[in-house]
């Protein structure tokens, strides 16, 4: 069985808590320690002695007149045994990769909203650092090099010309000699550029370029991207990364883009089995592997394609194909979409166990291609869901599929990612460019991983052997649906971050908000869901008072969820916000989001990230009492 260790977190150590403690944060400590039986407390420090030797500092810095309770009692909460978030377990990587969770991105090269923001090879580095595996790129066709006279004259023309044709002029930017040195691939080969492809028309060499099509968003190149994913894929985990690729290039520069990949990527990517694939492979037999996931085009289309359009010029972004859009476009004819479907073959083929259909309906003969991922809208599997209900969830147990935000979200807002992993979907792409609650709740998903996480037992299809198949079980009928009680007393919190932007802590007045996001009954029955799957606050929720600065004291006030039914607790989120009491919108300073399964009860220490989504200092000191019944 191939198993996966959870990597080491900055929120699982000792080190991340200030070496003492707040006045508030230690009077509680004394009540606590002298609330518990010593012998307890002892067991406490023991279990912590025997598997963590970083927690001595934090207990040299409780005063000398306090008892070795208290000492001992701050040396346990310090610890990785203290964090109020529970470590995954090792996971077993032996499954279909279709049975697994993905850690997703959309639109992954953009830096802020969705019309004017930049493009920017960090974006990809910050993504993959922070444990994402499934990134995306939209590709479109370069602009070739221009002599200095036509470059002035382009210049001069635009300042004429509003909406120039490109929304986003391409920034010349000079190429590395033919055969330098870029890096090393997985395997310590030195990879060298691709020797620059030359077009019938010019001798100036064009290359795609990144961007998101028809805004003011700032371009960035296709080779660099390929080059910043190749040194940031494998740096935090070895687990399967796949780069979704939303083709608008033309067939010209559609062969460049294979040529970089072949060559940047050389020693990473997947080999396409002997025979045509049967069953998905498991993670871990693709341990540092690129996935491609690609527009499908059967090979003799393709050819025959390709024969028929000979000598069409390249740069027509009409004629351009959009993976992720593709879903939307239910009414087109057939003569259109072989026109929007214009991959060639050697592209088409990269995507190998990754190959994206276009969505008709899960009764298509597409449906049960082994390999097949589906690309849906979040407004069009809201559609699928209400029309398909159980044969929706049937089709995730087995099969990939994507969901990703609407074309509408212009600030890079979120939908609701929950909603989509209870329906069964592996890849639900978020805009990481805002620290919403989608993306909070993909924190608490995906934190301590490797970017994948096997799903519960009855989300799962076939076992490692096995067949695919479809069944009529549906969501509801997966998995045992339980009710809870949930109590937390809120406790103090120190070295709290300030909202961004804000230096003064005097003037800070935070409040904690604690919310729950639970699964809807409409989710279950094929019901149309309120919001459509959008992303919002918890179900459930609860506002403390507010306290004030950065070492506050809340007192013990107590958040009270009592026999809340149809709870999965692997699907189920406890999220908790620190915010500033503001006249107006009180601006976000900290937080954190547990999945319920890793809800620990009895005091904690919940570690904090700022509004940036970065780890602090931050801690909360709690008392949690959950049930389930």
């Amino acid at each position: 069985m191939s198993t996966h260790t959870s990597p080491p977190t900055d929120h699982l150590s000792a080190l991340a808590i200030s070496s003492s403690f707040s006045p508030a944060v230690l009077t509680h400590l004394k009540s606590i320690a002298s609330s518990l039986p010593p012998s307890q407390i002892q067991e406490l420090q023991s279990n912590v002695s025997k598997n963590h030797n970083d927690t001595k500092p934090v207990s040299q810095h409780i005063p000398s007149s306090d008892s070795v309770n208290v000492k001992h009692l701050a040396e346990y909460l310090a610890s990785p045994e203290g964090d109020a978030m529970m470590p995954l377990p090792n996971m077993d990587l032996s499954y279909p990769i279709s049975n697994y969770f993905i850690n997703s991105s959309h639109n992954t090269y953009l830096t802020g909203n969705q019309l004017y923001s930049d493009s920017s090879t960090d974006a990809y580095t910050n993504v993959l650092l922070r444990g994402c595996r499934c990134i995306e790129i939209d590709v479109w066709d370069g602009d070739a090099k221009s002599s200095p006279a036509e470059a002035a004259e382009k210049v001069k023309e635009k300042k004429h010309i509003y909406f120039p044709r490109s929304l986003s002029p391409h920034r010349e930017k000079p190429l590395p000699e033919k055969g330098t040195p870029v890096g090393k691939s997985a395997g310590g080969e030195t990879l060298s550029l691709p020797t620059p492809w030359q077009s019938a028309s010019t001798i100036a060499r064009a290359e795609p370029r990144v961007l998101h099509g028809y805004t003011l968003t700032k371009e960035v190149s296709f080779r660099e991207v390929c080059v910043a994913i190749r040194e940031a894929a494998f740096v935090t985990s070895d687990l399967p990364v796949i780069v979704s690729l939303e083709v608008h290039a033309g067939k010209e520069q559609q062969q460049i883009m294979v040529e970089i990949i072949e060559q940047t990527w050389k020693g990473m990517l997947v080999k396409a089995p002997a025979s045509e694939c049967q069953q998905l492979p498991n993670p871990g037999e693709l341990r540092g592997k690129i996935l491609i996931k690609v527009k499908y085009v059967a090979p003799e289309r393709a050819t025959k394609k390709v024969a028929t359009k000979a000598g069409t010029p390249a740069m027509r972004r009409k004629d351009s194909s959009s993976s992720s859009s593709e879903s939307d476009n239910q009414g087109s004819s057939d003569a259109k979409k072989d026109k929007k479907s214009s991959i060639i073959e050697p592209l088409s083929a990269l995507g190998v166990y990754t190959r994206s259909y276009h969505f008709k309906d899960l009764s298509s003969s597409e449906a049960s291609v082994p390999c097949h991922v589906f690309s849906l809208s979040e407004k069009r599997f809201m559609d699928v869901h209400e029309s398909y209900g159980p044969t929706l969830f049937s089709h995730n147990r087995n099969y990939l599929m994507r969901a990703f935000p609407a074309g509408t979200r212009v600030t890079s807002s979120n939908l609701d990612p929950a909603v989509f992993w209870r329906k069964g979907v592996q890849i639900v792409a978020l805009n990481w460019q805002k620290f919403d609650a989608g993306v909070m709740l993909n924190e608490g998903m995906f934190a301590g991983s490797g970017g994948w996480i096997l799903k519960p037992r009855g989300y799962r299809g076939q076992s490692p052997g096995q067949q695919a198949g479809v069944s009529d079980e549906s969501q509801g009928d997966a998995i045992a649906h339980k009710t809870l009680s949930l109590w937390v007393d809120i406790l103090a919190a120190q070295d709290l971050p300030l909202p961004i932007g804000d230096d003064k802590p005097h003037g800070f007045q935070p409040y904690v908000k604690c919310e729950l996001h639970i699964e809807k009954p409409e989710e279950r029955t094929g019901a149309a869901i309120e919001g459509g799957g959008r992303s919002k606050d918890g179900e459930y929720k609860f506002k403390s008072k507010s306290s004030r600065g950065t070492q506050p004291d809340f007192g013990g006030e107590r958040v009270e969820f009592a026999n809340v039914p149809g709870v999965v607790e692997t699907l189920s989120f406890l999220r908790f916000k620190i915010q500033d009491d503001e006249f107006g919108k009180d601006d976000l300073a900290a937080w954190a989001c547990i999945r319920l399964d890793r809800l620990r009860d009895g005091y904690r220490f919940v570690r904090l990230l700022d509004a940036n989504g970065d780890r602090s200092r931050g801690i909360l000191l709690v008392k949690i009492t959950k049930s389930l019944s």
